[in-house]
């Protein structure tokens, strides 16, 4: 559907591929669908937005187990994780880019950090809602919620 490559969709591009898939809508009907798809309200629907739009709901044991890793993560008890939860959490000293002198304390906490960081707000804090929207996407690809609690539990050394 991305004729021009660029990684995102615009409203041209998404009406005509969804009719190259033989979905017969009305243009009104399409443009609602794309306003739903366009989370940010760009006026395009990139990669990650196209992603989040398709993938199935997360049982409330996943949604149960991400939140337990996550209260975990918040030392301050804020709903907010940050450098100072992930101090009183993990020793950076143990990075091997910490130890080679490429990075600092704060950039290895940073980094941990901006994987879980909304892509449309890398702030250096990952809110619930950042924290179960990125473990969406990981659940997403495991089938059986027995097997996502193991993966979370083994990950997060959680009880």
């Amino acid at each position: 559907m991305d004729d021009d490559n660029n990684r995102s969709l615009d409203f041209k591009e998404f009406l005509k591929g969804v009719n190259d898939y033989g979905v017969m809508i009305e243009k009104e009907d399409a443009m609602e669908l794309f306003r739903k798809f366009d989370r940010d309200g760009s006026g395009t629907i990139d990669f990650d937005e196209f992603l989040i739009s398709l993938r199935p709901p997360m049982s409330n044991t996943r949604k149960e187990v991400i939140m337990q890793a996550f209260r975990k993560l918040d030392k301050t008890g804020d709903e907010v994780i940050t450098i100072e939860d992930l101090r009183r959490v993990y020793n950076a000293k143990y990075h091997p880019k910490y130890q080679n002198g490429e990075w600092t304390e704060d950039q290895v906490f940073r980094t941990f950090l901006d994987s879980f960081d909304s892509p449309y707000d890398k702030d250096g804090k990952v809110t619930k809602e950042e924290f179960l929207n990125y473990y969406a996407g990981v659940s997403a690809s495991i089938d059986i919620d027995v097997y996502f609690v193991i993966m979370m539990k083994n990950a997060w050394k959680l009880n």
